[in-house]
């Protein structure tokens, strides 16, 4: 019974051997642990894709007003984000959802934001300055890029393109 009890105690005593570290060293190791381990308690990016916001959801939400709409390059005509100054919008998933635009990030045209937040996504629609040319009596085209991020601000889609901007 006394070999049991002492076998453990041994391998308790020669687990500290060899550890010729300072507190500060195990405390740098400690933390290095614990942050892999956390990187390792998250779920993996999903990648989004952002569907065209058509005419009929502009109707049946009321989507009207000032905004800059951005098209992804090679995505043909259909916006996949409307920014106006009181929300931004995508569509996801079959669903449009609502952002609310970030007051302390950069203006874009017509009072609208670079930067809005939802749950689960924020977006940031960065206007080219300058390089707008008029593409109608009241709109706007610029070159652009669009960035979306996760919750975990992990980015889960980003596209240069064009936005819109107009009444």
């Amino acid at each position: 019974m006394r070999l049991v009890v002492m076998v453990p105690a041994m391998m308790l005593g020669l687990a500290g051997c060899g550890d010729n570290l300072t507190n500060e060293e195990r405390e740098r190791r400690d933390k290095a642990d614990v942050a892999a381990v956390e990187a390792l308690q998250q779920p993996p990016v999903e990648p989004l894709d952002p569907q065209p916001i058509r005419y009929p959801e502009i109707e049946k939400y009321e989507l009207y007003g000032a905004s800059c709409a951005f098209a992804p390059e090679g995505g043909g005509i259909g916006a996949i984000v409307l920014a106006m100054a009181e929300a931004g919008y995508m569509k996801i998933d079959n669903s449009i959802q609502r952002f609310a635009p970030d007051s302390g990030s950069d203006a874009n045209p017509l009072g609208t934001r670079v930067k809005y937040d939802s749950r689960s996504y924020s977006f940031r629609l960065a206007l080219k300055d300058g390089e707008g040319r008029q593409t109608g009596a009241e709109t706007m085209n610029f070159p652009a890029r669009l960035e979306v991020r996760d919750s975990n601000d992990r980015t889960v889609y980003n596209s240069d393109g064009y936005a819109q901007c107009g009444v």
